[in-house]
C-alpha cells in the first residue's frame, strides 16, 4: 500500500482529516467515495479536485467509488450556497449521470478486474425505495435537530445569508448524504468519505450515523476549496465555467485557462491537477524561477491537464492555435477553422463590417476609423499610416492600401495591428 495521506498532504490537497484515518488506510485496501451532484451533463474543473482525490486513492491501492447523486441532485445541497438550487427531473438526471460516467472514465479505472477497480453508484437506486415515513423512522430518529442545527452550512443559511432562509428539503440534505455513507458502509464496505472543505459537516453526519446505528467506525477527509491568488473565482472565465466537455469549453480555451495562470497559482495547481512526481515538480518550479518569462511551469501544467482531460491531439491543436496568432507568415492562422479563429481572437476589439463593403474595396482610413472606430478619427488613422505602424494580416500597409475579399482569413476575419501590441479584428458579416 502507498501512503495516500502522505501523497495528498505534500500536494496541498488535505484540509481536514479525522484522527486515525492514515493508520486505517495503511492496514489494508479500503473503500472511499466522493459525491457528485449531476446538475449538468459535464463536470467542470471545480470538480477535478475530488476526482483527483479518487484517482490518487486508486493509485495508492484502494478502491474508489464515484457517487453520482441522482437523489441528492433532486434536493440541492445548502453547503456554500446562499440560495436553493433548481431541482432536476429524473430524465435530465439520468442523461447527466451517463455523461459524467464517460468523463470519469478518463481518470478512473472502471473496467479492469483488479480488486480496487472503481465503481460508480447512484444514490437514487437506494433512496427511491424509501417512503417518507420509513426514512424519518429508520434514519431521522438517530440524528437530533440540535446536532443538525450546529452545522455551519445550516447556521449560515438561518442567520440571514439567504433572503428566504432554508427550506425543509435542504435542511434534510445532511440526513440523506449521511444515509448514503451508511448504505455504502453496509453494502460496499466503504469506510471513508472525501469532499471539499465545505462538505465537512455533511460528511461527519455520515460518520456519526454509522457510529450510532452500527457502532462501526468511519472516517472523513476534506480538501481545500481551490482559490486564485488574485481573488477571482477558480474555474471561471468571462464565458462562465471551464467545463471538461469539449462542446462546452473547447480544448483551446481549456488549454488557455491553464497556460495563463499566475506563477503563484501554477506552482499550487501543478501539484493538485497533475500526477507528476514530487521530484519532477520541484525541478519544474526551480527551472521556472530561473526564467519566469518562459512560463515553463504554466506550459507543463496546461500540457498535462489538457492531455488528461481531452487528448494529445487536442493539446497539439491548442498549442498550434496559440502559436498561430504570433506566426509572422499567417500560414498557421489560415489553417484554423472559424470556431478556433473566434476563440483565438476572443478578447480582441472587433468590429463587424458588411461583406459587400469589403468586396467593393475599403480604404485604410475608413477601415481604421469610420467603419470600425478602432481609431478616434480620420486624422489619427492617417497619422498612424504615415508612421508605418499599421499592418493588415501581419503585413505593413500604407494610406493607399485597399482592403478586399482577398484579405479575409477563412472568408470571415481580417487581423489589423497598430504597432507591436495593439490588435483589432474586422469581421465580415
Amino acid at each position: 500500500m502507498k501512503n495516500f495521506i502522505e501523497e495528498v498532504t505534500w500536494r496541498g490537497m488535505l484540509h481536514d482529516v479525522m484522527p486515525g484515518t492514515e493508520e486505517h488506510l495503511m492496514e489494508q485496501m479500503r473503500v472511499a467515495y466522493v459525491g457528485i451532484d449531476p446538475t449538468a451533463d459535464s463536470l467542470h474543473i471545480g470538480h477535478l479536485v475530488g476526482v483527483m482525490l479518487l484517482k490518487h486513492f486508486q493509485l495508492a491501492g484502494h478502491k474508489p467509488l464515484a457517487l453520482v447523486g441522482g437523489a441528492t441532485g433532486m434536493i440541492g445541497d445548502p453547503s456554500g450556497k446562499s440560495n436553493e438550487r433548481n431541482l432536476l427531473d429524473e430524465a435530465t438526471l439520468l442523461h447527466n449521470q451517463n455523461a459524467i460516467k464517460d468523463q470519469l472514465s478518463r481518470f478512473l479505472d472502471f473496467t479492469s478486474d483488479a480488486p480496487n477497480a472503481a465503481e460508480m453508484v447512484n444514490n437514487y437506486d437506494w433512496m427511491k425505495q424509501f417512503s417518507f415515513l420509513d426514512f424519518i423512522r429508520d434514519v431521522g430518529k438517530h440524528i437530533s435537530v440540535n446536532y443538525m442545527m450546529a452545522k455551519d452550512s445550516v447556521k449560515k443559511r438561518l442567520n440571514g445569508e439567504a433572503a428566504d432562509g432554508m427550506s425543509f428539503t435542504e435542511f434534510t440534505y445532511q440526513l440523506v448524504q449521511g444515509y448514503d455513507f451508511l448504505h455504502l458502509y453496509n453494502n460496499k464496505s466503504c469506510t471513508l468519505q472525501m469532499g471539499g472543505s465545505d462538505q465537512w459537516g455533511n460528511i461527519t453526519t455520515g460518520t456519526e450515523m454509522i457510529r450510532r446505528i452500527t457502532q462501526g467506525k468511519a472516517y472523513a477527509l476534506t480538501c481545500p476549496l481551490i482559490t486564485k491568488a488574485d481573488g477571482t473565482k477558480f474555474g471561471k472565465s468571462e464565458g462562465g465555467n471551464i467545463w471538461l466537455d469539449a462542446n462546452r469549453t473547447s480544448p483551446y480555451k481549456f488549454y488557455q485557462y491553464w497556460v495563463n495562470t499566475s506563477d503563484v497559482d501554477a506552482e499550487k495547481y501543478i501539484k493538485i491537477f497533475t500526477f507528476l512526481s514530487k521530484e519532477e515538480i520541484e525541478t519544474l518550479i526551480s527551472t521556472h524561477q530561473e526564467a519566469p518569462h518562459l512560463r515553463v511551469l504554466q506550459k507543463k501544467l496546461a500540457e498535462e491537464i489538457t492531455i488528461m482531460v481531452h487528448s494529445k491531439a487536442a493539446f497539439d491543436n491548442a498549442v498550434e492555435a496559440t502559436a498561430a496568432f504570433f506566426d509572422p507568415t499567417m500560414d498557421a492562422l489560415n489553417k484554423l477553422d472559424n470556431q478556433t479563429l473566434t476563440e483565438v481572437f476572443e478578447g480582441i476589439t472587433t468590429a463587424e463590417v458588411a461583406l459587400q463593403d469589403i468586396n467593393d474595396g475599403m480604404d485604410m482610413i475608413a477601415a481604421l476609423s469610420a467603419k470600425t472606430n478602432f481609431l478616434a478619427s480620420n486624422s489619427d488613422a492617417r497619422r498612424e499610416l504615415k508612421q508605418n505602424s499599421i499592418s493588415v494580416n501581419k503585413q505593413k500597409v500604407g494610406e493607399d492600401y485597399q482592403i478586399t475579399a482577398a484579405d479575409l482569413i477563412n472568408n470571415t476575419f481580417i487581423l489589423v495591428q497598430k504597432g507591436k501590441k495593439n490588435y483589432f479584428i474586422i469581421k465580415a458579416v
